[in-house]
């Protein structure tokens, strides 16, 4: 488990044991993190990914996980439950909630997920989804940070390819695929809670393919991971590349794909998210 305890990425997902059992942590919101309503979304999975490999039980690393944001954070501290379902051989099976205090006090859970962690071994693998050939990231203009109160995204350096946020909203979009490179602004290595929240890094898709802004949010994520501790220790701090698309807009809910890619072209992780939104 990689700690930049200055970073504050790593700030944001510090969580600490509560005393009560194995599994039980504290933690809190970090503004640093805030995107418009609540935290960003990728850093809400970042803190269950976190959860998990904290956990003294833990087996192997992260394969899988699907978050479900039942409710939106607010700011200050919450509480997160890790709860191993089940340990076979290889693979390692836990479910995680989220809760903060309603107005009563009374715990109420904002979040729940699934994770799935896994020993692998060393055997046949390939790649059937190449990195596509694009500009270097020194050869692209930095996107601007977005609006007031959308702090994480200052969080991050994105270069894009294509599919930049429409700058006029007209509903001319014909399509809905963004092509980037990606960091952080400041500096660090990737690990697997970081690469978790760069799966969820992609504006609405929605945007881009009408070119038209409507409210949209993050229902449900998935996301795979395909890499293990040494091919991550080798992305280091460098640029991602990724890609997102969507595939079906329909009755007020969408859903978008994406890839993340090393600079060298190995494929660390996969996502697909199901997103609300309404005219």
């Amino acid at each position: 488990m990689t700690q930049h305890p200055s970073h504050a990425f790593d700030k944001a997902i510090a969580l600490t044991p509560t005393g009560q059992g194995e599994g039980h942590y504290l933690g809190a919101t970090s503004p640093d993190y805030w995107n418009m309503v609540g935290p960003f979304g990728g850093v809400t999975a970042a803190i269950v990914v976190q959860a998990v490999l904290c956990h003294p039980r833990l087996l192997g690393v992260p394969i899988a996980i699907t978050v479900n944001y039942a409710a939106a954070m607010v700011a200050g501290p919450f509480e997160v439950r890790v709860i191993e379902v089940r340990t076979n051989r290889s693979t390692q099976h836990w479910t995680v909630q989220i809760a903060q205090p309603d107005p009563h006090g009374a715990p109420q859970i904002n979040t729940t997920a699934t994770l799935v962690t896994a020993t692998r071994r060393d055997t046949w693998s390939e790649n059937d989804v190449p990195m596509p050939a694009v500009p270097r990231p020194e050869t692209l203009q930095s996107l601007v940070t977005g609006p007031k109160g959308v702090d994480w995204l200052r969080r991050y350096e994105m270069r894009a390819v294509s599919g930049a946020v429409p700058t006029v909203w007209d509903g001319s979009g014909t399509h809905s695929e963004t092509v980037l490179w990606l960091r952080d602004s400041a500096l660090r290595p990737v690990d697997f809670p970081a690469l978790m929240a760069m799966s969820d890094m992609f504006y609405p898709r929605v945007w881009l393919r009408r070119a038209k802004y409507v409210p949209a949010g993050t229902v449900s994520i998935t996301t795979y991971f395909h890499v293990g501790k040494a091919e991550l220790a080798q992305v280091g701090a460098g640029y991602l590349l990724g890609r997102a698309q969507g595939q079906s807009f329909y009755n007020g809910f969408f859903d978008q794909t994406a890839q993340l890619w090393a600079d060298g072209g190995q494929l660390l992780a996969t996502s697909n998210q199901i997103v609300y939104f309404k005219e």
